[in-house]
């Protein structure tokens, strides 16, 4: 009989409870921001509809990069957290403030001087209407970009504390300023997917704001202690980027892969895209489960590893994982049995309707059955340390599966969109096998972040 693992002293009995919960509903709330914006945007057409799609596609390369350095400033806080160095932990959330917030404000120039030619470049020749919508989109979301990464990390923060629930009202107030401004800017106003670009744009204003403000109480167990008095740390931001950088590889280097598929999923037709933004909302939230416990499991395993309990590290990484896949089944199953009742909330045309709820319930018996070892076990992986291996296995299935398999099986073999996703699939296989080998072997206990 084994004998049972004491992890009292890392988490009181609602520590876990009080992380995921709030988490789970912020998530919900955040993907909502997108949603509305394509659903609300539908009632200007199925143009529109695609424009966001592009701009989103592209929108969430960078966003990955964003959370990626957040990534790493939270698996540093919280092994420090773990170890019980506060002090240590507040000076990484102050590094990390300026690391997201210099890396941003260069992103933003460039996409606002490039812009059109951007858009042109990665996606190709676009319907003229599909362009104009993506340009106007666009403009407004580069703007918000340091706002979102600044959140971000002050989102990565707070549950490094085990405090997602500050992140969830924030999340609340970010949806009735984003939904309330879509409601006023392209129904009242008729501004179309500017009306969206500017209401996402405001309800990032606002989050940072917030966000910054509350991240710099010093009765938090993290805080930000006088941020506008610079001080560098280059030993922290090594220590930041060393989890950031591959994390940060592997996101871009994932969503490029993306973008091109994006770029043959265009040359489809409007059908197909407008359908694959849909497939992507509904997917989305379906897989909201695992992408919070992978979330959550920074501050969980990231504490354990810098307590040196690995024991315990395994412990909630195995009840973790279970919990995704039981959350799988619930709702994968309702979204696969709500599927065309939800598509037909886009105003999409006859075509795009049925390419919609095939790719969809395809997607969705994958989810339940591959995904969580996949994407959820990773993050393990990373709060130890583990950071490298996981940016090359990505970016090796990524290139060699998605991208690859996604013209030849989509394009050359003629099933389109289903062909991509065939392809998507196939990558998740490969990532399981090779992430759920690694963590089995242990060579994650051998890394070293701080």
């Amino acid at each position: 009989m084994k004998n049972k693992i004491d992890t009292s002293s890392l988490f009181n009995k609602g520590f876990l409870k009080a992380l995921i919960v709030p988490l789970l509903i912020e998530q919900i709330l955040t993907l909502t921001i997108g949603m509305a914006d394509t659903m609300m945007v539908a009632t200007v057409g199925e143009s529109a509809v695609s424009g966001i799609s592009l701009v989103d596609s592209l929108s969430t390369l960078f966003i990955q990069l964003f959370a990626a350095f957040a990534t790493g400033g939270a698996v540093v806080a919280s092994q420090y957290m773990g170890r019980k160095d506060k002090e240590s932990a507040c000076k990484a959330a102050k590094q990390l403030v300026y690391i997201t917030a210099l890396f941003s404000i260069i992103i933003t120039a460039i996409g606002l001087i490039f812009n059109r030619g951007l858009l042109a470049l990665i996606f190709g020749h676009i319907e003229d209407d599909v362009m104009n919508h993506a340009v106007k989109y666009f403009i407004f979301i580069l703007i918000s970009y340091p706002f979102l990464a600044l959140t971000n990390s002050a989102n990565a923060l707070c549950r490094s504390m085990g405090k997602s629930k500050i992140t969830m009202n924030v999340s609340i107030i970010m949806n009735i300023i984003n939904i309330g401004g879509n409601a006023l800017l392209i129904y009242y106003y008729k501004l179309g997917t500017m009306g969206a670009g500017i209401a996402s744009l405001t309800s990032r204003v606002v989050g940072a704001v917030i966000m910054l403000t509350t991240i710099s109480k010093k009765q938090l167990p993290i805080h930000l202690d006088s941020l506008f008095k610079f001080e560098i740390s280059s030993s922290m931001i090594k220590r930041i980027l060393r989890i950031g950088l591959p994390s940060g590889i592997e996101n871009s280097m994932f969503h490029i892969g993306k973008v091109l598929v994006q770029s043959l999923i265009a040359s489809f037709g409007t059908a197909s895209i407008a359908a694959n933004a849909v497939v992507n909302n509904i997917c989305g939230f379906a897989n909201l489960p695992g992408a919070v416990i992978g979330m959550a499991s920074i501050t969980v395993i990231g504490q354990c590893v810098g307590a040196k309990r690995y024991d315990a590290a395994k412990y909630y990484a195995r009840n973790l994982l279970l919990l995704v896949f039981g959350m799988f089944i619930v709702t994968c199953s309702f979204f696969y049995v709500t599927t065309p009742f939800l598509s037909s909330l886009y105003n999409l045309s006859e075509e795009a309707m049925r390419i919609s709820i095939i790719n969809n319930r395809f997607l969705l018996i994958c989810t339940v059955l591959i995904w969580p070892i996949s994407f959820t076990l990773p993050n393990f992986l990373r709060a130890a340390g583990d950071a490298r291996f996981t940016m090359t296995i990505s970016m090796i299935s990524m290139w060699s599966f998605r991208v690859i398999l996604s013209y030849i099986i989509g394009k050359y073999f003629g099933l389109g969109l289903l062909g991509v996703n065939i392809s998507m699939v196939i990558d998740w296989c490969f990532r399981s096998i090779m992430f759920s080998s690694r963590w089995l072997k242990g060579k994650w206990m051998t890394k070293k972040v701080i």
